[in-house]
This record gives structure tokens, C-alpha cells and sequence, in this order.
């Protein structure tokens, strides 16, 4: 594994056993997308999250072997034709995904069921309250964290925001993925999204092989 981590880390055993206790529902709708909620962040808070969005080392798949890295990526990639029909499409999403999720402290695969929900995996989605991208990043993250030049629509760029966000929900609710959940979509304690979210990641996205 890498050490080139997120300091905010949450071990991917402690996120599937917060998502375990929650109520599931039988099918998450295509797309759920809502929008985070701006606020004003405290200055080291800010800092390390601009940290992390000024990431700039490439992207690679995190695992303690190469094979198992290529395995995983084959059957998510299968997995994923659902959505995306170009292979290069869906490596590159998985990549960027694995890396950035793992940088965050964050289960690879519980975020696949988030952008299930958000965009149906669609790069150019724009929600009704101007969301944008794979996991619905709302602009005012780009003023806040970010640079003018920052994308939202980047493959990579909207994984690293959308990552570092959940992460900082994270950490406000101290590690109840439920409500960082919530928040993440604006509908803090409402049921609907994070029960969403933990379906997809049920019925689509679990994943039993080696690490």
C-alpha cells in the first residue's frame, strides 16, 4: 500500500461496518443527485483540504499486489459497462477512483455506489442546483478549496473533490457515514440518499476479492 495517504484516514473495515447498520433499500434510483450545502470552513480545515485537492502525483491502482489490482479492475470494469460502454472510459474512472478513495480513507466501493446514485456514472451530469460531474460536486467547492482552473468535469478533478468532501463530512459527523452521507447531498437526516447510496453498494459494487 501506498504511504502518499489523506491524514483523515478511516479504515475501509469501520466504513462497511457504519454502512451494515443502516436500512437498505431494494433498488437505488438511477440518479439521486442534491447538492452539499456552502459553509465556512476553519482555517485548518481549509488548508488540509486544499492539500489534498493540490494533489498532483498520477493516479495508480492501490493494492498490495499488482494482480490483485488487475483483478479488481477487470471485474469493476464489467461491472461498470453498464454505464460507460468505452473501456478507456471505465479504467480511467476506476483508477482515478481506487486512488483518490483510498487517498481519503474512503471504501472504493461504497463510493461507486455513490456515484451510481449521483450520476449514473455520467461525466458531464449537471443537477438541477448545478452539481457537476461523477460524484455532483457543486462549484462553490472550486472558490472555497480549489483553483479557477479546476474543472469539474475532469475525470480525475471531480473524483479528488467529490473524495475530499466526503471525507471532511466525515469528520464532522465523527465517522457516522450516514449523516456524512446526508450531508453530502444536502438531506442531512433524511433517510433517502444514504439508504440509496448503501443499496447500490449492496446490490452492485461489493467486493470480496484480495486487496
Amino acid at each position: 500500500m501506498s504511504t502518499d495517504l489523506n491524514p483523515y484516514r478511516l479504515s475501509r473495515r469501520s466504513l462497511l461496518r457504519a454502512g451494515a447498520g443502516a436500512m437498505l433499500l431494494g433498488a437505488a434510483p438511477q440518479v439521486f443527485a442534491g447538492a452539499q450545502k456552502e459553509e465556512t470552513l476553519a482555517d485548518n480545515v481549509a488548508t488540509a483540504m486544499r492539500n489534498s485537492i493540490d494533489n498532483v502525483n498520477p493516479p495508480y491502482l492501490v493494492f498490495s499486489r499488482k494482480k490483485h489490482g488487475e483483478q479488481w479492475l477487470a471485474e469493476m470494469s464489467q461491472r461498470l459497462t453498464r454505464y460507460v460502454k468505452s473501456e478507456y472510459e471505465r479504467e480511467k474512472i476506476l483508477i482515478n477512483m481506487q486512488y483518490e478513495s483510498v487517498r481519503a480513507g474512503l471504501d472504493p466501493q461504497l463510493v461507486l455506489g455513490l456515484m451510481q446514485v449521483e450520476s449514473g456514472f455520467r461525466r458531464y451530469a449537471i443537477s438541477g442546483a448545478g452539481a457537476r460531474g461523477l460524484m455532483q460536486v457543486m462549484p462553490f467547492w472550486v472558490r472555497s478549496i480549489g483553483t479557477p482552473e479546476h474543472n469539474l468535469f475532469d475525470v480525475r478533478t471531480n473524483l479528488r473533490y467529490g473524495c475530499t468532501i466526503l471525507r471532511h463530512y466525515l469528520n464532522m459527523e465523527n465517522g457516522d457515514l450516514y449523516l456524512a452521507l446526508g450531508r453530502y447531498n444536502g438531506s442531512r437526516g433524511q433517510p433517502q440518499y444514504p439508504n440509496a447510496v448503501f443499496a447500490a453498494h449492496k446490490s452492485r459494487w461489493l467486493y470480496d476479492g484480495p486487496l
